[in-house]
């Protein structure tokens, strides 16, 4: 059973009924009320007052131990220590022990020979540790979590490695699986300058924020169309890994509203059973997957948009056919829209560039990348990454340029993701879906009544 059946078990038929009934309701709530009074009549005058119930005073002797017999029972328990941590670029296994406040050679010795241990320091830093140490700083055992590898595995498990003495008093290691757990929170917030200087306000992952630009991003502009007061509340998931906040790991954005220009949107997280895909839905069962994405990256500042500007290197005025996306050197860049490949390498001005060929005598073209992940006559599908951000070719800095080109015409990518057509929810998943959002509703409602910031839901 999911959350958002759970959560509907208790709010959904309670809210009905109380909609539908309010004279049933209060006529029962009156009738339990007087029940309750003659029960209470009919009891109280056989309940005797307390002055006539038996009283009785026992006093026992307490043995108290001498203070050095206390003391003695103490020292039998050993204390230890124990202190959380990342591991840092450039770390050691001394400098990560010294700076948790352990001192163990031995221990470090055993994590820069034993081949499972050595995994703490290869790789990228970030892992999150966990020592336990006595007070004379040998360590008894280190925990350390970070990301699992391998699609199969990402999203779902993380890598617990562990080094411990056994009872013998030697060190061992060893990798496990575990697997993350999900919490739901809920949070609001108002924009006062930026989206994600709103969602940092109000304690929102920026995968998070990601997340719900993507989500409505056929409905805003969030590069032009931001106003200041602009509010929004959502409902997601955080991943913990064994009780501790993830931050390596991004949960899903379930339900989400944004209110833009006093104009409310709505939508939700549905996983069709029917077609096995998940997506976003307004309350109306209208899907907010459109057949092309409103941009090839994530969430990102808009450098130069579709239309006359300074060109830097022909130091003219000249027509921008396309939009450039400025970020950093490697970010990924995504296909806005299901095609084939016909055009991937170098071009001249545009560096390594990217057409892919969809229907209708579309296209869509990505330059300027550092590296290109597709080939050609290769079929692709929306959200695929086609390559990394770069600088090759005419750029000036690390950017992408992005163009849609209809029957061989410049056309604003943004506009024509916004009319493009939406992707239905089948007539089959309707019920399940009506019955979720109605769940969803209460929810939000609850996040929107939060002041601006971030609660659990347990």
């Amino acid at each position: 059973m999911n959350f958002w059946t759970r959560l509907g078990l208790v709010f959904g038929p309670l809210e009905r009924f109380v909609a539908s009934h309010p004279r049933t309701l209060m006529g029962s709530l009156l009738t339990a009320v007087g029940g309750l009074a003659v029960t209470a009549f009919g009891i109280a005058p056989l309940v005797p007052g307390t002055e006539a119930l038996p009283q009785r005073q026992v006093v026992q002797p307490l043995q108290v131990p001498e203070l050095d017999v206390q003391l003695a029972a103490l020292a039998e328990h050993p204390l230890g220590l124990q202190r959380n941590d990342a591991t840092r670029s450039g770390d050691s296994a001394d400098s990560l022990l010294s700076r948790m406040g352990a001192f163990d050679p031995a221990f470090a010795t055993f994590l820069r020979s034993d081949p499972t241990a050595r995994r703490l320091l290869q790789g990228r830093a970030g892992k999150r540790v966990t020592v336990e140490a006595d007070l004379s700083g040998r360590v008894e055992r280190l925990v350390a979590r970070y990301p699992a590898e391998g699609e199969h595995l990402a999203g779902r498990f993380f890598n617990r490695l562990v080094v411990e003495r056994t009872s013998n008093r030697a060190l061992e290691s060893r990798l496990e699986l575990g697997r993350y757990e999900s919490q739901v929170r809920l949070a609001s917030g108002s924009i006062s300058s930026t989206l994600f200087a709103a969602t940092d306000d109000a304690n929102v992952p920026d995968a998070v924020a990601s997340q719900l630009a993507d989500m409505f991003a056929a409905d805003v502009d969030f590069h032009r169309e931001l106003r200041k007061g602009d509010r929004f509340s959502l409902v997601f998931e955080t991943l913990t890994a064994d009780g501790e906040a993830a931050p390596w790991a991004s949960g899903r954005l379930l339900a989400a509203e944004f209110v833009n220009a006093g104009r409310a949107h709505q939508a939700v997280w549905y996983q069709d059973e029917h077609v096995g895909r998940g997506g976003y839905f307004g309350m109306d069962g209208q899907s907010k997957r459109r057949a092309f994405l409103a941009s090839p990256m994530e969430f990102s500042r808009v450098s130069s948009g579709f239309a006359m500007r300074f060109h830097p290197i022909l130091q003219r005025m000249r027509q921008h056919k396309g939009i450039d996306y400025a970020a950093p050197k490697g970010t990924p860049v995504r296909i806005v829209g299901d095609g084939v490949v016909d055009f991937a390498g170098w071009q001249g001005g545009y560096g390594n560039m990217v057409i892919v060929r969809h229907s209708g005598g579309k296209e869509t073209v990505y330059a300027h990348l550092s590296r290109v992940d597709v080939r050609k006559g290769q079929r692709v599908e929306q959200g695929q990454r086609v390559g990394l951000v770069g600088a090759t070719g005419w750029a000036t800095g690390p950017h992408l340029h992005f163009e849609f080109r209809v029957g061989g015409v410049h056309r604003d990518p943004r506009q024509l993701a916004k009319a493009s057509e939406a992707v239905r929810l089948p007539a089959a998943s309707l019920p399940s879906f009506r019955a979720q959002a109605e769940d969803v509703k209460v929810s939000l409602r609850v996040a929107s009544s939060l002041d601006a910031g971030v609660t659990g839901l347990h």
